[in-house]
């Protein structure tokens, strides 16, 4: 494929779409070759992540524009890097993608930018300067979830900690936010440590194994997944204790279900929001098709936050009237609720999400001219650049416990 005359690095296009002779002489408006790359699959949220840019790209006018294509690579870095180097060999003009590491493929990137293909990645980060970065890293997970869970629980207690992917940018910085917390209060006490591959049925089987060894838990600091643990404690007793979590419509319904609440879950749902991906992918578009110009940045979402006295379940297909999450009749428990944004992404609903079907009769509509610069973090979105003193302010939540 030919290049339209851009260059990702000014974040710039000459031209909206190039044209090429066809047949008899007439002309024919030519695609944008655009991938949409995946390392680690096979949960709910990177399936809806996915599924929101499938839609987009299926939705008038994207669907003149854009050639779109998929590739799973694994968790294995090296993967990745052979994928995006296949992407950049064979025209790629933008590639949106959720990176297994922050830093092991940035000469990658670094090349596909010289040879002027955008890179935008959504949720995880990596901190090549040439790349677009949206997450909601800085937005404050870690560190506001935990200090809901220090204040659920009045200072004290034993907790479990349900990590993400091991490496992943992301799961580092929820992490660290959180710890960050948990350091501070002396009778909190961290008495087992997970990976649950932000997996409902992972985080099941090792919260399972965690509560064979420490059965008096009191608390449980979660990422995605977080369902799986409530199902855990559900199988070994009847008991539930406080538990910060993500998005999953299981884990929110549960939240507001007042035999849960009696049994002892409280908590609030926040967490990544899948959302990101398609929000990637229309600031890649409006950039390749001359809408916007953007240079590259770490640019932040909104953080969710959904207390339990907050869960408002929708009647329709999309999030009208303040509902936040879908009864299990039209989701399953896995379904992460935060896939949709009236805001950004009001051309997709909840098919969308669970098939990548484009709603019948929409429209891509223009993105909020502003866009929120997200912080700095060494190491995962940046290098030569320094955290804010207030790296792990609280943002959504006040403490009610002081260390």
């Amino acid at each position: 494929m030919t290049k339209t005359g851009f260059k990702s690095t000014a974040g710039m296009v000459a031209l909206a779409t190039a044209t090429v002779a066809i047949g008899t002489g007439a002309l024919a408006e030519e695609k944008f070759k655009v991938y949409l790359s995946l390392s680690y699959s096979g949960n709910a949220w990177q399936s809806e992540a996915a599924n929101i840019v499938k839609a987009l790209a299926q939705t008038a006018p994207y669907n003149e524009l854009v050639e779109l294509e998929e590739v799973i690579s694994g968790t294995d870095p090296q993967a990745q890097i052979s994928a995006y180097e296949s992407m950049i060999d064979e025209g790629a003009d933008a590639i949106i993608s959720f990176p297994i590491s922050s830093t092991a493929l940035n000469r990658t990137i670094k090349r596909g930018c010289d040879e002027g293909v955008l890179f935008f990645m959504y949720d995880a980060t990596v901190t090549e300067e040439c790349a677009y970065n949206v997450s909601y890293l800085s937005a404050g997970f870690g560190e506001n979830s935990a200090q809901a869970l220090v204040n659920e629980l009045s200072g004290k207690g034993k907790i479990f900690l349900s990590r993400g992917v091991p490496g992943n940018s992301v799961d580092q910085r929820h992490t660290d936010g959180a710890m960050h917390i948990f350091n501070q209060y002396p009778d909190i006490e961290v008495v087992a440590e997970y990976y649950s591959y932000w997996d409902d049925r992972t985080t099941q089987q090792e919260t399972a194994k965690a509560l064979t060894a420490h059965p008096d838990v009191d608390g449980v600091w979660a990422q995605a997944g977080e369902y799986g643990a409530v199902q855990a404690m559900l199988d070994a007793g009847d008991r539930l204790v406080p538990m910060t979590g993500e998005n999953s419509a299981g884990f929110r319904l549960a939240l507001a279900d007042p035999e849960m609440q009696e049994k002892g879950l409280t908590g609030v749902s926040a967490g990544s929001p899948p959302a990101q991906a398609g929000y990637a992918f229309k600031l890649a578009m409006e950039i390749l098709t001359g809408k916007r110009e953007l240079e590259p940045m770490n640019i932040e979402y909104p953080l969710p936050w959904v207390p339990a006295d907050t869960v408002k379940v929708c009647e329709g297909d999309s999030y009208e009237g303040a509902c936040n999450v879908f009864p299990e009749s039209k989701v399953p428990t896995s379904f992460v609720s935060e896939v949709l944004n009236p805001e950004l992404l009001p051309e997709v609903n909840v098919d969308s999400a669970l098939n990548g079907t484009p709603v019948e009769g929409a429209t891509i509509q223009p993105l909020p001219v502003d866009v929120t610069e997200a912080g700095n973090v060494p190491g995962i979105n940046c290098t030569r650049c320094e955290a804010p003193d207030d790296l792990y302010k609280l943002t959504k939540i006040e403490a009610t416990v002081q260390p």
